[in-house]
């Protein structure tokens, strides 16, 4: 299992969280209200929590290898620069676990 989680700006991380699960849960199942979501991505798991005082979006992926996290990559960036109207934005990725 690799773990991995990154944190970004935002002045409000509960309106990014309820954005981003809404528009997910069209096409995979998503659990979500203001202050924290969680999306299944079937390649593995993504979970966000809004730190409102640190206006801060936390966001935590878990995937069984580096393709499953690769792809998470790519579709929350690119979600996540839409929404913020950000194309230059890239996501600080930090591994927390990886297998082995």
């Amino acid at each position: 299992m690799i773990v991995q989680e990154a944190r970004i700006a935002t002045e409000l991380p509960g309106r990014m969280i309820l954005k981003l699960c809404k528009h997910f849960r069209h096409k995979v199942p998503a659990e979500f209200d203001e202050h924290i979501g969680r999306v299944d991505f079937q390649p593995g798991l993504c979970i966000f929590t809004a730190e409102a005082e640190a206006k801060t979006l936390h966001i935590r992926i878990e995937g069984a290898d580096e393709k499953e996290i690769g792809r998470m990559h790519y579709v929350l960036e690119d979600h996540i620069q839409r929404f913020m109207r950000d194309r230059s934005m890239a996501l600080p990725w930090l591994t927390i676990t990886t297998p082995g």
